[in-house]
């Protein structure tokens, strides 16, 4: 191979052969003239993208490539912060639908199907349509589907909320008229939390679904599966946001002491939760309550998918020449739901911002 990849031969399309198909339009290379050329390693890029290719720079806009960049929008990793484009949903006396035509090009940019993009758009609430690794690609989708008649903003994942930490948890509460103190493990100091500095409550549901294999693995017989369990636990969770702290409060319903209800404590949990939600929403009516989660789960999976960890649990010998090794495959809402509670406490902030403003 020669070293120097700027002269490398592109392959030709040919129909010289009797069983070969005339080249693509939509496929064709761009032309010598309609490349991009990168102002940092000075190789030409193609000019539907917005890095370059080889040493991810921006690249320069001009009046023929504006029209012709599509953002790449791929998978980020775990550890990758990105930017989230968000729908603003239009107005509620504003009944305009989108037409089919925008509806299929602006799922096209997005990387959605056209069924999921329309789900988006009919919550009527702000939802994410996109979430890309770079604010200049999140800043062409947002420009793109503007020209659709689309609106929408940009909320980076490093927005006022998020901790390396995740949000505080919390295990059990004391209750009183002025207040709660929030204990996070019973050696750690109560945490002070007046009813006033309530802001916002989140309820949602956790959900892991946990999948065991056992595979047995030979030398000449193919992979067989020995043994498979499924495990699936599903939890009410709460995050609460208060005027002095940025970061949730995380109540987890299985693993939170409800003795804070007193009497009017029940033998089921899910007897509790509604009680505790009941009596901290009495004692904070001004707390803007949202639990409209597990209703647009469905429309968030399409941009913030539950998140999957695969592990192995090792090989093992079963006998000679046999052998077996185990999997362990976790698929996780948690940062989904985590995503969703900052999105609202993003918006509630800024309305708290403007309201200060105007005082």
């Amino acid at each position: 191979m020669p070293k120097d990849n700027e002269n490398v031969p592109l392959p030709m399309l040919t129909t010289d052969g009797p069983g070969d198909l005339a080249p693509d339009p939509a496929t064709e290379p761009f032309a010598p003239d309609q490349m991009v050329r990168c102002d940092e390693c000075l190789r030409a890029n193609p000019p539907t993208r917005v890095n370059c290719l080889y040493c991810a720079a921006v690249l320069p806009l001009s009046e023929t490539t504006v029209n012709l960049q599509k953002p790449a929008l791929r998978p980020l990793e775990k550890w990758e912060q990105g930017y989230n484009n968000i729908l603003l949903p239009r107005p509620a006396n504003d009944a305009g639908d989108l037409a089919d035509t925008d509806l299929r090009e602006a799922a096209d940019l997005l990387r959605l199907r056209p069924a999921d993009l329309a789900l988006i758009l009919s919550s009527r609430i702000p939802l994410p349509l996109a979430r890309a690794a770079t604010i200049d690609e999140a800043s062409l989708v947002q420009r793109r589907l503007s020209s659709l008649g689309i609106d929408s903003c940009i909320v980076p994942d490093t927005q006022p909320g998020t901790n390396a930490t995740g949000p505080i948890k919390v295990r059990g509460l004391e209750i009183d008229d002025e207040g709660i103190y929030a204990f996070q493990t019973p050696e750690t100091p109560a945490i002070r939390v007046s009813w006033s500095d309530f802001v916002l409550l989140v309820v949602g549901r956790l959900t892991v679904k946990r999948v065991e294999l056992k595979e047995q693995k030979g030398a000449r017989a193919e992979n067989r599966i020995l043994d498979a369990s499924e495990f699936v636990t599903d939890e009410t969770v709460v995050d609460f946001y208060t005027k002095k702290q940025t970061v949730p409060y995380r109540i987890v319903a299985n693993s939170f002491d409800f003795s804070c209800l007193g009497e009017n404590k029940g033998l089921l949990t899910s007897e509790n939760i509604p009680t505790l939600l009941n009596l901290i929403r009495h004692h904070a009516p001004h707390a803007d309550y949202d639990d409209s989660f597990n209703s647009v789960r469905k429309a968030l999976e399409a941009v913030w998918p539950p998140q999957q960890q695969n592990e192995s649990s090792g090989w093992r010998r079963e006998r000679p020449g046999k052998y077996s090794i185990g999997s362990v495959t976790e698929l996780s809402n948690e940062m989904q739901f985590l995503r969703y509670s900052r999105l609202r406490y993003h918006f509630k902030a800024e309305k708290l911002t403007k309201t200060n403003d105007h005082a």
